[in-house]
């Protein structure tokens, strides 16, 4: 079995360059996981009514309210199985900005009829529909879809007037050594809510497992 990013990509995964297919490779079948260090050039936020949004977010620990420049973080990567069978890969995000920790919490795993589901937040609130491309350049292009919100026995699809759609492009840059990755959240009416640019660098691992902390605190069977 592929990864979960090379089975919604196919044929397209092997476009990417091959430090992204590294990096997009962590699965259970291959072993390992990473964590990628590096500085966020800058964190932005959109106008001062976004703030209560993004704050509302950070609770748990779906957005980062704050902004800076040359922000420290990491962002860990490890493949385990959930308690309800299914193959997942952490993508938790770690911020330091002025001495306090931020934290952005996902969790992707295959969808039924393909593609990648990202869960957003410590309790999976939110499920978020994903659609990868490789670029010409060899660069990965995720653009977020359809959303829908999930609590105890309610479910719906999550308007997006309330919410945004993110567009992020990462790259490899052979000459530097490093990840890039560009982020931008858009909302349809009220435009930029949220985004960063930085770099960073990778230390892949053998892994069949995520630390504790790193996991969700509820997990959800809807996708």
């Amino acid at each position: 079995m592929t990864s979960i990013f090379e089975q919604a990509m196919g044929e397209e995964f092997g476009r990417l360059h091959p430090m992204l297919q590294r990096r997009f490779g962590v699965g259970l079948d291959a072993g390992y996981g990473c964590v990628g260090r590096g500085t966020m050039s800058r964190i932005r936020r959109g106008p001062w009514w976004t703030a209560p949004f993004l704050q509302f977010g950070r609770l748990r620990n779906i957005l980062v309210p704050d902004t800076g420049s040359d922000v420290p973080f990491v962002i860990h990567n490890y493949p385990y199985r959930d308690p309800l069978g299914r193959e997942a890969v952490t993508f938790v995000r770690e911020y330091d900005l002025r001495g306090r920790t931020r934290r952005f919490d996902a969790t992707m795993i295959s969808a039924a009829g393909g593609g990648v589901v990202d869960y957003l937040g410590t309790h999976q609130h939110l499920a978020v529909d994903l659609e990868l491309r490789a670029e010409p350049d060899g660069s990965l292009h995720l653009r977020s879809d359809a959303q829908r919100f999930y609590e105890g026995v309610v479910g719906f699809r999550f308007p997006m007037l309330f919410s945004g759609r993110a567009d992020l492009r990462e790259q490899y840059d052979d000459e530097a050594g490093v990840f890039r990755i560009d982020l931008e959240v858009v909302n349809p009416v009220f435009g930029f809510l949220f985004g960063y640019d930085g770099e960073f660098t990778c230390e892949f691992f053998d892994a069949d497992d995520a630390p504790e902390r790193l996991k969700p605190r509820r997990y959800e069977r809807r996708s």
